[in-house]
């Protein structure tokens, strides 16, 4: 059985057309998961943005929410790092829809390879404005409480426009840091995992050193890419 790596499909993004398309290739993927698979690992933004109120959620991805529900109906594992689009999620897709959720990283043992995962927001030294301006203050337990003050209806439109600014603002800035996210992932394989898999950065990566591996999971919807770890093997793939 395989185990898969996915990153930042931003769902709920693009245009209509555009939208419709990431939605079949990424309901494609998910059959294949289903097809071959034993666990699912989303290492963020998986949805372009994510908040829970305590009766309400962003209706528009009911459809992948049910999805994730009958992958996990069918004995999927499936664990969700939150990224720096879908931070704020709640109780819900863990008590309803069965997921694992990790709020920053999370570790484990595959087929005897050590691995380390994080979404990757705020991993450059040079990004540290965001890390004390922004990341930081939003994902106080204070801010929250006082975002769900704001209804629904004016609360989930106003946060994807910001979602939305905010990914167009980052877009051209964070290739400049596909380096630090090499030295990050050395700096982690040489603390004894054998492979380090990171999102974020929405560019594919496959690099082998010495002593492991370094993934970047890229994009699902430009790249279609996604990680694969099968009979010990690590690999970096491109969904068609």
């Amino acid at each position: 059985m395989a185990v898969y790596f996915l990153s930042d499909a931003h769902l709920g993004s693009d245009d209509p057309g555009s939208e419709k398309l990431k939605i079949e290739k990424l309901f494609a993927f998910f059959d294949m998961v289903k097809a071959d698979g034993s666990e699912l690992y989303i290492l963020g933004d998986l949805f372009d943005f994510w908040f829970e109120y305590k009766h309400a959620i962003p209706k528009q991805h009911l459809k992948v929410v049910f999805r994730l529900a009958s992958l996990v109906e069918n004995g999927i594992k499936i664990h969700y790092i939150t990224g720096n689009h879908d931070f704020w999620l709640g109780n819900f897709l863990t008590d309803e829809v069965g997921l694992t959720i990790h709020r920053d990283h999370t570790e484990t043992t595959i087929d005897g390879l050590r691995l380390f995962m994080i979404h990757g927001d705020g991993l450059s030294p040079s990004d540290w404005k965001y890390r004390v301006f922004i990341r930081t203050p939003l994902r106080n337990r204070l801010a929250v409480w006082l975002y769900r003050l704001i209804p629904p209806d004016w609360g989930i439109p106003l946060a994807k426009a910001v979602s939305s600014h905010s990914r167009n603002i980052t877009s051209d800035r964070e290739p400049a840091f596909l380096k630090d996210y090499e030295e990050y992932a050395q700096k982690k394989l040489s603390e004894g995992y054998d492979a380090v898999l990171i999102g974020h950065v929405h560019y594919p990566v496959f690099k082998q050193f010495d002593n492991g591996i370094y993934v970047n999971t890229g994009d699902f919807y430009h790249h279609f890419s996604y990680g694969k770890l099968q009979d010990g093997k690590l690999t970096l793939e491109s969904f068609k």
